[in-house]
């Protein structure tokens, strides 16, 4: 029987499974970079398994690939995949498609100690999706089943992080994770560093690009038409970045490109040389697909264009150039697509990445695990006044570097209490209950210190809409004036109406209101004013609400409510309606 030469992150990482799962059994991750070998690390493990292990991924190629180095070693294992013709259930160790194991799931009625998922960024949290389903299936058979997710890129687009606990001592900023611990990650510089992985040289389009800036949604698969629509008005500029593409592939192997549609790849292989270049799609015939990948991994064809299907369990190591074509959001679709390009390959220097949609992400910048709340936005580092945990979140910077503005809402860090070790309870942002006063996620509907219902903005909205005493302020920003010991700060909306709210420092009551809303809200580090000339320095950097709701009385409108962090159906300042 063969062993396996594992590299030293490899040991580490099989190491931290076996540790985590002696002491728990609670559900783990491992992060490894595409390219640093996960079916290495799932073949050991399954050599080191001493029940039945099943193995599931949602490629088939994937499915063959984890299957064959693990039999390589010499050892059986069953593969149960329709699109390889083996539907294979006696066997210690079984790779399987999740597909197939879905739609079968009464054949597997024997109870397994541990599941592997591999690309388990993919697994939603549907309790009616195909992966939660056979967990929901194999768990009936054993309640104690331990499950493991390895991934390149842990955070799914609109849910973010897929793990709450990380093993260096802090939390994700997650609502619902689908793994509990990450327990070994490996960040992508150390490979390149170690010479394990191909160096990216990554570029934006310098001249022929696509302004994709519209689109809501560009990883949505039913705003095909739209996208479709756009790019039509891009004609020359598609034949103009196919034409670059050849230029540049003079110099290289392995030429990959990502379109944004079918549509959008057709027209791609349209200007590229016709006995050089394949299509695959979603639709494309699976003998067709197999025999396309089987002529480009043997350098007969030197493009392949794809459309969102060779993102992840693709294996073309001679690939030196990444041409994406199509718009996301998605940091981890980007480094999916980026990562096609990164294995070893006898003779290849580097892989050149150029981005054509002007997405803007960069491989080696920290993820934050949420979508980007802007386009000006970027990863920076916030400590917590309470903990000191350095966390990562969105935010803004000036032209000195310092962060001027973040969107984090609670601190990441885990702090020892008595008993146990917890996420630390400061919260960047919140929603205060006014009964108890107590500080709550921006998105909590009861206080989880006193249980009382919180007031929906919206109701309070609808509310105060249906009043006609009452005034809605659209907020957009605040400014401030002092004068002695009093400090009124003018609220503006959109097309410049004004509402007021002054606060007498003198008044021990009106100064702790202030440093409540505003103090405490002090992006990015909170302060406790005491006299009112002391807030004029820090007036840049005041967090404004969203909405601000007045009553008028006889001569004046008093402010009644102030919302901030507002999530809701109503149109915030500047949004578009």
């Amino acid at each position: 029987m063969s062993t396996i030469r594992l590299r030293n992150y490899q040991q580490q990482a099989v190491a931290a499974t076996l540790n985590h799962f002696r002491h728990s059994n609670e559900s783990a991750l491992i992060v490894l970079p595409t390219g640093a070998g996960k079916s290495l690390v799932i073949a050991e493990l399954a050599r080191l398994a001493r029940h039945r292990l099943l193995v599931l991924t949602h490629v088939q190629e994937l499915v063959e690939q984890n299957h064959a180095k693990y039999t390589a070693l010499g050892l059986q294992a069953g593969l149960f995949s329709t699109g390889l013709g083996k539907h294979q259930t006696d066997y210690a160790v079984t790779f399987a498609s999740i597909q197939s194991l879905a739609s079968q799931t009464e054949r597997f009625t024997q109870p397994f100690s541990l599941v592997i998922i591999d690309e388990c960024h993919r697994v939603s949290l549907d309790e009616n999706s195909q992966y939660q389903q056979v967990l929901q299936h194999l768990r009936h058979y054993n309640p104690s089943l331990k499950l493991l997710g390895l991934t390149a890129t842990p955070y799914r687009l609109g849910q973010g992080w897929i793990y709450r606990r990380d093993y260096r001592g802090f939390v994700r900023e997650t609502d619902q994770a689908i793994f509990e611990h990450c327990i070994y990650e490996l960040p992508l510089s150390h490979l390149i560093r170690e010479g394990y992985l191909t160096p990216p040289v990554c570029q934006d389009a310098a001249v022929h690009h696509y302004d994709f800036s519209r689109l809501e949604h560009p990883d949505d698969s039913s705003q095909a038409a739209a996208v479709n629509q756009l790019l039509r008005k891009y004609p020359r500029v598609t034949q103009a970045i196919c034409e670059e593409v050849m230029t540049l592939a003079q110099t290289r192997r392995g030429i990959m490109l990502f379109a944004a549609s079918v549509e959008h790849a057709e027209e791609i292989l349209g200007y590229l040389p016709g006995t050089e270049a394949g299509l695959i799609t979603g639709k494309t015939e699976s003998q067709l697909r197999a025999d396309t990948i089987q002529a480009f991994k043997q350098q007969k064809l030197r493009y392949l264009v794809n459309v969102s299907v060779l993102t992840t369990g693709f294996d073309a190591p001679h690939v030196d150039l990444i041409a994406i074509l199509r718009p996301t959001r998605s940091i981890s679709l980007y480094q999916q697509m980026a990562g096609r390009g990164l294995r070893l390959y006898p003779g290849k220097q580097d892989c050149l990445i150029i981005d054509y949609a002007a997405n803007g992400f960069n491989l080696f910048t920290p993820e934050v695990g949420s979508p980007k709340p802007a386009a000006d936005t970027e990863p920076v580092q916030v400590f917590c006044p309470d903990c000191g945990f350095a966390n990562t979140f969105w935010g803004r910077t000036d032209d000195q570097g310092q962060v001027t503005e973040h969107f984090g809402r609670r601190c990441q860090g885990l702090v020892e209490q008595a008993t146990q070790t917890e996420q630390c309870r400061y919260r960047f942002r919140f929603k205060e209950c006014p009964a108890c006063q107590h500080e709550n996620d921006i998105a909590a509907r009861r206080c989880e210190h006193c249980n009382k219902t919180l007031i929906d903005p919206d109701d309070l909205l609808k509310r105060a809409l249906s009043l006609k005493d009452a005034r809605i302020l659209r907020c957009a920003g605040v400014t401030c004036e002092v004068d002695a010991h009093k400090l009124t700060l003018i609220y503006h909306d959109e097309e410049g109406d004004t509402l007021k709210e002054s606060f007498d420092f003198t008044r021990p009551g009106q100064r702790q209101r202030f440093n409540q809303d505003f103090g405490r809200r002090l992006s990015p580090t909170p302060r406790c004013f005491t006299h009112a000339q002391d807030v004029l320095p820090c007036a840049g950097h005041l967090r404004h609400p969203d909405f601000v709701i007045a009553r008028r009385q006889k001569h004046y409108w008093r402010i009644e409510e102030k919302l901030f962090d507002y999530q809701g159906r109503y149109r915030k300042a500047y949004e578009l309606h």
